[in-house]
């Protein structure tokens, strides 16, 4: 496979501006319902952060546009938690009487690079997040290590961080630009795992230059090498247009979206593998490909798979069979 070459200089010059942000409030909050390790289904706080924007260039992200130019200033992520736990109505001393028990603090880039969390400010995070049983932050491979382990120290709850593996296309995944090997992401996953860190991992569903067959091939290889390494949950995302470089792509015939019906297929494969969680990221479904006459209908099989993670009959449809 022939790929064009790009590196961080092309895919900054292709983006689109970025959006209004505020450094004291985070850019998205809600409560999700998501399956936990035993088959039951949990109350998620989620809290999108905004901070500094990742270092790493990656080809299909378009968690940018939500980012500060500028290092995160102190405080300002404190100041976002403590908001959107009011605002969901949450006292961080007692989450369970709101029927949460975990929370994720995914801020656009990686918890553990200090432009991105400012070290002072983790006591202040810590203290908000103690009364959680699991605390979810996202990082880079390239990051992890001895400053995990000294936040973990501080928390009375589980630690669990969601890595990107992306794929494990020999290709694609150096044409990502992410600036890992699969080598360094098993090192990696394999020392969380022996501090008792949890993990849990991105797959990308269908990355440029795959057709539908190969988006769905590659998708199951990325789970099961996953799964290998130690990961316990496996969050499948649909590579989606809208930063810029993946829309030159789609226009140039190099990428288009997976449909409907294939993340139906890699869902139901990560869920026989009946290896660890596998959930399939619904962000921006409305955009999914799929027909209008059993859209919805598919889209709620694929819900009902993620907070039940058992598989679900096949949906029959009269109009496109």
């Amino acid at each position: 496979m022939d790929l064009p070459v790009f590196n961080s200089e092309h895919i900054l010059a292709q983006r689109p501006a970025k959006h209004e942000v505020r450094p004291d409030r985070p850019y998205a909050w809600m409560i999700e319902p998501e399956c936990d390790s035993n088959g039951i289904l949990q109350q998620v706080v989620t809290l999108f952060l905004t901070g500094a924007e990742c270092r790493f260039r990656c080809t299909m992200c378009d968690l940018w546009k939500h980012t500060l130019d500028i290092p995160t200033p102190p405080g300002a992520l404190i100041e976002q938690i403590n908001f959107a736990l009011q605002d969901l109505g949450i006292n961080w001393q007692a989450p369970a009487d709101s029927g949460t028990t975990a929370i994720k603090l995914y801020n656009s880039s990686n918890f553990f690079d200090k432009r991105a969390v400012p070290l002072e400010d983790w006591i202040e995070i810590q203290r908000l997040t103690n009364y959680f049983e699991t605390v979810i932050v996202e990082n880079h491979p390239g990051l992890c290590g001895k400053r995990v382990y000294e936040f973990q120290h501080g928390l009375a709850g589980q630690l669990e961080i969601a890595l990107g593996l992306e794929t494990v296309h020999p290709q694609v995944l150096p044409w990502l630009n992410k600036q890992m090997t699969l080598p360094q992401y098993r090192a990696t996953v394999e020392d969380l795992v022996a501090h008792d860190v949890r993990v849990r991992t991105f797959i990308l569903v269908k990355p440029p230059f795959l057709n539908e067959q190969e988006g769905v091939f590659w998708a199951m290889e990325s789970m099961r090498f996953a799964f290998e390494c130690g990961v316990e949950c496996c969050s499948m995302v649909p590579v989606r247009g809208g930063n810029g470089l993946m829309d030159r792509l789609q226009q140039d015939g190099d990428f288009t979206p997976p449909t409907v019906a294939s993340l139906e297929q890699v869902l139901v494969a990560g869920l026989e593998m009946g290896v660890g969680r596998v959930f399939m990221d619904l962000w921006d479904s409305d955009q999914f490909l799929a027909p209008e006459c059993c859209k919805q209908q598919r889209l709620s099989r694929l819900m009902e798979m993620n907070q039940t993670q058992q598989v679900q009959p096949e949906v029959q449809c009269d109009t496109c069979g």
